[in-house]
């Protein structure tokens, strides 16, 4: 065989490769459950408490305008075994009243430290180098899980002086690491009967029943059933250890889920405009235009001739101008990509608040097929 068809018939093997490579189905995104769903039961629990900053430097609170502070000092000192004499006027500047807030996590012991953010709640200035007293966390429940006490740290720094003041980010929040330590458990029922429950983060018939499906056939027939589009059952052991490494395989199960439902998501108050790959257009067309309304308000004064015994009367004169640019009307082609839906929407040159009208006329008429939310 010669070099000639030896070359032809390489180049030949290279093209049908390529073209059983375009005509290969393109494998589709899977995630791992855990990142699809909740296992019931295991969730964190919020905690607040309402506690004292002191050692501040005379940033405190003003305790003429909060009377709270006072109090909640005098009620300290009193239970410190220090009894103020009646009608005291505490004129305190380095003490702060603060809302301490954490969350406690699933199957936190006690024992456990827990990072807490500590708030003003009146008018002080700043909490940097404060220390925050011992202050009980309680849950929605009314009982202390968890007691909180430390050094303020502050993310940021300030000064003033003669009415000039230069501030870098917020000085009235705070954080303290490790600054809780859990004093009760909350009890959970994941470690009772024989099934165990995910919860979906986002609902959805076809995503649940692909989750049963893959848990089927990792674990066996029957393993799975789905009560409805977010909740599905998964039997599971009733040891504690073998319900452990049951649960970790759950999670690490890669499951693919389905397409989400087309969504545009505008922000009417920033004009962010936000859509999924879903989103699709039917050809449309669209006018824009812009109108503007100018109003300038100029005074005008009035003097009275000399010796006449008039007044001097000070009138508005108002002119008033609209501009009005002139709309053409674009033609929107049917977009099937995501892709095409932002070229054309570029295509109309219309500003961010503008879009938002567009968009919901759109859909209006039913060009847009996605579902609007508006937050």
């Amino acid at each position: 065989m010669n070099t000639g068809l030896q070359r032809v018939m390489k180049k030949s093997l290279q093209i049908l490769a390529c073209s059983l490579c375009l005509m290969a189905p393109v494998a589709s995104h899977a995630e791992r459950l855990k990142d699809l769903a909740n296992v019931q039961g295991v969730r964190e629990n919020q905690l607040i408490g309402y506690g004292l900053v002191v050692g501040l430097d005379g940033s405190g609170d003003q305790t003429t305008q909060t009377p709270f502070t006072v109090q909640s000092i005098v009620s300290m000192l009193q239970q410190l075994g220090v009894n103020l004499p009646p009608g005291t006027s505490l004129q305190l500047k380095n003490v702060a009243a603060v809302m301490v807030t954490t969350a406690l996590p699933a199957f936190a012991q006690p024992g456990q430290t827990l990072d807490i953010t500590v708030s003003s709640m009146g008018n002080a200035k700043s909490l940097r180098g404060g220390t925050l007293l011992m202050t009980p966390l309680k849950g929605a429940d009314g009982q202390i899980y968890a007691m909180a006490q430390g050094n303020v740290v502050v993310g940021g720094a300030g000064a003033a002086a003669n009415g000039s003041k230069a501030q870098v980010n917020h000085l009235s929040v705070g954080r303290i690491s490790s600054g809780a330590t859990v004093e009760r458990a909350v009890m959970n029922d994941l470690a009772q009967g024989d099934t165990v429950t995910l919860e979906l983060k986002e609902s959805d018939f076809s995503t649940a029943s692909m989750v049963v499906d893959a848990v089927n056939k990792r674990f066996g027939p029957q393993t799975a059933s789905a009560m409805d589009g977010r909740v599905i059952r998964v039997r599971a052991p009733a040891e504690n250890d073998a319900r452990v490494s049951f649960l970790g395989a759950l999670q690490s199960i890669d499951v693919t889920p389905a397409q989400v439902s087309a969504k545009v998501i505008m922000n009417a108050r920033t004009g962010s405009v936000v859509m999924n790959q879903a989103v699709t257009l039917d050809t449309c067309a669209v006018s824009h235009g812009n109108l503007s309304v100018t109003i300038d308000t100029q005074p005008v004064i009035s003097q009275p001739a000399p010796l006449s015994g008039g007044q001097t009367v000070v009138a508005q004169q108002s002119q008033i101008q609209i501009n009005q640019q002139p709309g053409k009307v674009i033609l929107l082609k049917n977009s099937a990509s995501l892709a095409d839906v932002v070229k054309a929407l570029n295509s109309i040159g219309a500003t961010p608040q503008d879009l938002l009208a567009i968009l919901q006329a759109m859909k209006a008429a039913g060009s847009l097929r996605a579902e609007l939310e508006i937050i």
